[in-house]
């Protein structure tokens, strides 16, 4: 990688126009109204790994570097300062050096320096003798060797091998920096960050309020006086405020195709942007409780389950068939079409299920002695549609499937305990990068590895393309790994949601991007009324 020095000021004018007077067309003040679908497990991003905290919370907190919210597409192009003022690879690209800007305080009014970088990630990855949480990054992390501070503005990242990736995971709204000087697990009812936006009230089940940071680094943001965020889990609750006007735009996550639909003729007026997102609905099988440790159980549900029918029924085709990193042209590393068809489950639906069937029969099931299981979702409109739909597909293969709706709080301690054996859950990259990909959900010992697959052998292979400098010998290596992935049912993926997110047209500068936990910071939107 090229050594790489990105000043303060050029970025802020040419990147984001953060500096100086706003365009007179922008106006300040007003309330953004926007919607949950549930309450967010906690408020610490850290501890989570869901939109529904990202979403309400990242705007209190900054990164020292995050992808440009004015850019839909995320890649290492469009990463900007925000805590960094400029940053450095060394020559054999195994240290990266921030230099940080000066006079920006916390929320509570105490000076953010170069500690609060070290605590941050030092949490992360595991390396603080603190009796908390782990993070469901911290396997990110694992090729930082120390964190290493010189005086209170800079920063030092030590690796332990090149990684190219590092930027774009310092880069996503799952890396906020946190106040050494409160306690992490304080920080899962409390916000306290240096974000242009700080917590006033926070109401569970009904509402959570941030209003405007007057002293916020940037000068003149954020525009809006507060954004308010109403909890509001029923889909037509949701559709009903929206066409009101009572909500300004929706959660990222929820305006599947079938909700734009129904909105349309609801409201009219307001508009829709499709993106890809990455992030794949899937079927995720604990392959350490039995009978899906046995990989010939879960090939055949992978070859029983048709992905074109699914994106039709469920998603009325909104749905982008994909292995597990999004495809061309909307992400950077997966796999195409043509590469797909010749996978097991993506190829001739009826010779698949008819192999679905041979291997259920040599397993000893049938249609008078199937397979009895319950398939976990959460319980939301949006999880509950797919799900039945699986659970009615099952059958076709003799699998009798129960299906168990749970709150999302409750999901994610069933899946940090591998409490289950089938689930249908939607999974999200925190950025369109191999290695988030591939560390955080099949890296063998990873939290949120929730099947607990583990291939010795490909963890290899992760490490060989993480640390492959040239784009296109990476790419070789990366389709590779996810022909084994699919091949091995590390899960069952049907495809990346294309999603529509709602807003109203006089929402400006709220521009969605193809990972939804990195756009949320607020700081450039304001309203045209």
């Amino acid at each position: 990688m090229k050594r790489r020095i990105l000043r303060a000021a050029a970025l802020a004018a040419l990147a984001l126009g953060l500096a100086g007077t706003p365009a007179l067309a922008q106006k300040y003040g007003g309330t953004l109204n926007s919607l949950l679908a549930g309450n967010p497990p906690s408020l610490s991003i850290h501890d989570e790994a869901t939109v529904w905290t990202t979403w309400p919370v990242m705007p209190a907190y900054s990164n020292l570097v995050l992808y440009d919210s004015l850019k839909a597409r995320e890649s290492l192009e469009t990463v900007v300062a925000e805590l960094a003022e400029s940053w450095q690879w060394s020559s054999d690209n195994r240290q990266l050096a921030f230099r940080l800007r000066q006079g920006v305080t916390f929320h509570d009014g105490k000076p953010f320096t170069s500690l609060d970088v070290k605590h941050t990630f030092d949490l992360v990855r595991g390396a603080l003798k603190l009796k908390t949480k782990l993070s469901p990054r911290k396997l990110w992390y694992f090729n930082v060797d120390d964190i290493v501070t010189n005086g209170d503005h800079e920063v030092t990242f030590k690796l332990k091998r090149p990684q190219p990736s590092l930027m774009a995971m310092l880069a996503t709204g799952f890396s906020p920096v946190y106040p050494a000087h409160v306690a992490p697990a304080e920080l899962r009812t409390r916000i306290m960050g240096t974000g242009p936006f700080m917590m006033k009230e926070v109401h569970p089940d009904r509402y959570i309020l941030l209003a405007r940071n007057p002293r916020y680094f940037v000068p003149g943001r954020p525009y809006l006086d507060a954004v308010r965020y109403d909890v509001v889990p029923k889909r037509e609750a949701r559709l009903a405020a929206l066409a009101a006007k009572q909500a300004d735009v929706d959660v990222p996550s929820e305006t599947s195709k079938p909700f734009m639909e129904a909105l349309k003729g609801l409201a009219p007026d307001i508009t829709f942007v499709p993106t890809t997102r990455t992030e794949f609905m899937n079927i995720i099988l604990n392959t350490r409780k039995a009978p899906f440790d046995n990989p010939r159980l879960r090939l055949a549900v992978s070859l029983g389950l048709d992905r074109a029918a699914f994106a039709k029924s469920v998603y009325q085709g909104g749905l982008l068939p994909g292995g597990v990193m999004i495809p061309p042209p909307d992400g950077g590393w997966g796999l195409a079409r043509d590469q797909l068809a010749q996978l097991p489950g993506y190829g001739d639906v009826a010779r698949d299920k008819a192999r679905a069937r041979e291997i259920m029969a040599s397993l000893g099931y049938s249609a008078t002695n199937p397979l009895r299981i319950k398939v976990v979702t959460r319980a939301t409109a949006y999880y509950v549609d797919a799900a039945t739909w699986v659970v009615g597909v099952l059958k076709d293969i003799w699998i009798d499937a129960e299906l168990q709706q749970v709150d999302t709080a409750v999901l994610y301690g069933m899946f940090a305990r591998r409490d289950f054996l089938v689930a249908l859950f939607s999974t999200g990259a925190g950025a369109d990068d191999p290695d988030v990909q591939f560390y955080e959900n099949f890296g063998c010992g990873s939290q949120r590895n929730y099947s607990d697959y583990c291939n010795l052998e490909l963890q290899k292979r992760y490490d060989r393309q993480s640390q492959t400098f040239d784009e296109g010998a990476r790419v070789a290596l990366v389709h590779e790994i996810d022909k084994q992935l699919v091949t091995d049912v590390a899960r069952v993926v049907f495809g990346f949601r294309i999603l529509y997110n709602a807003m109203w047209p006089y929402v400006k500068n709220l521009v969605p991007h193809q990972t939804h936990f990195s756009y949320g910071r607020m700081q450039e939107v304001w309203l045209e009324r």
